[in-house]
């Protein structure tokens, strides 16, 4: 090695040690004492510094205070590259999912799924190319505020098959109708819209998809509409959910008599249920992914509202007008509390759920066929009855809706 007068001082490491290098007096000398310690402080770097930094390697100080370090390895890098930049990827499709269940993780670690800026398309990458594993199941109940303020990154999760919405008071057009009713929740089996303010016109946008484009809702098994301003009418939009098996209608407008019992049987093949059903009682329903972390995190940011301080002016409206509206919804749960085990529960159930439909529909083909060909046998034998036959079919013909004489028209 040649050293120069005008180069400063040169240190060599030799078997773990840092040796001063001098060409006039070869003495060696510790760049640190023995006692000396330090601590890197890369996390408490300005998040624009941050981004040019190189930790690549683990640095450790032993006790004869020699300074070592170790390379981190070549898919740490990598991962950690990307999950710096998971914004900007195309796609994770056929990226495998042990490695893209590290991934998610360690984009979780830098905050990329609560930044506003980069949680919708960091999201959509990830549910784009995985769907159910990053959330299969999203329980958001009593969270209206989350949902306000998160609803462009919830639109992003796909192939849910659990939705709970119940006492998010959203109304009848609130913005996340959009999402439910899109195909990215075609795969949803679960529904629970109790408590949300709807009426009729909600019941009729919910399902407007399903009944003029065949598309959305299409694999609806479970319904909660409870607790919500609907009528007889507005059941009468549910006829195109043909899987649905089990419907809650509890605390509505609806009035259970024979004639909506008869409805509900002929039009979706359900019967009232004498006890109440365990899928209502929402024991069940939970967030379930890899996004279950991201929901909490997001609760937690919705919850941390500044305080702001109130201007003297706005005193009074705020003790007159909101503790007005506090002391009277305490009172109206205290009020309900007590009637809360004395509301009758209504629950409706398919008395043919899917397996069993086919098996008794075959038995009621073969029941009708038997009864045809009886009746072949007694007209054989009653001729004085064949002149009043074309009589009773015009007035069978006549008896019958004009939806029905479509659907017969159309066979």
């Amino acid at each position: 090695m040649y050293l120069n007068h005008d180069c400063g001082a040169v240190y060599v490491r030799e078997k773990g040690e840092l040796r001063y290098v001098n060409a006039d007096a070869p003495q060696q000398h510790r760049l640190f004492n023995r006692d000396v310690s330090f601590k890197l402080c890369i996390d408490i770097l300005p998040s624009a510094a941050r981004t040019k930094r190189n930790d690549h390697f683990i640095f450790t100080y032993n006790k004869e205070g020699s300074l070592r370090y170790t390379v981190k390895s070549l898919f740490d890098i990598s991962l950690q590259f990307i999950a710096d930049h998971v914004e900007h990827v195309d796609s994770l499709v056929g990226f495998p999912e042990q490695m893209a269940d590290k991934l998610f993780s360690a984009a979780e670690e830098r905050h990329k799924f609560t930044d506003s800026h980069t949680a919708p398309r960091a999201l959509q990458v990830f549910c784009e190319a995985y769907e159910e594993l990053v959330l299969k199941s999203l329980c958001l109940r009593n969270r209206h505020l989350l949902i306000c303020e998160r609803l462009e990154e919830i639109s992003k999760f796909q192939s849910l098959e659990s939705l709970d919405l119940y006492g998010c008071r959203l109304g009848d057009n609130h913005d996340i109708f959009k999402y439910i009713t899109s195909e990215a929740l075609a795969s949803l089996v679960k529904l629970f819209m109790g408590a949300n303010r709807l009426s009729d016109a909600g019941l009729q946008r919910l399902t407007a998809p399903v009944r003029i484009m065949k598309k959305g809702l299409e694999n609806l098994q479970l319904l909660d509409l409870s607790e919500n301003s609907i009528t007889e009418k507005g059941l009468g939009y549910l006829s195109c959910f043909e899987s649905l098996e089990k419907l809650d209608i509890s605390r509505t407008n609806i009035t259970v008599n024979m004639s909506l019992k008869g409805f509900l049987r002929r039009k979706m093949g359900m019967v009232l249920s004498e006890t109440p059903l365990k899928e209502f009682t929402h024991s069940d329903c939970k967030t379930e992914g890899w996004a279950e972390q991201v929901i909490n995190q997001w609760e937690v940011t919705a919850s941390e509202v500044p305080k702001k301080e109130h201007k003297p002016k706005t005193n009074a409206l705020r003790f007159y007008g909101r503790e007005k509206f506090v002391r009277e919804t305490l009172n109206s749960l205290s009020g309900s509390s007590d009637t809360t085990n004395e509301y009758k529960v209504v629950h409706f159930y398919k008395l043919y759920p899917r397996g069993l439909n086919s098996a008794a529909e075959h038995n009621m083909h073969s029941t009708t066929a038997a009864t045809i060909e009886k009746g072949k046998k007694r007209s054989l034998s009653m001729d004085e009855q064949q002149s009043s036959t074309p009589l009773a079919k015009r007035q069978s013909l006549s008896t019958l809706s004009a939806e029905d004489l479509d659907l017969l028209n159309s066979y």
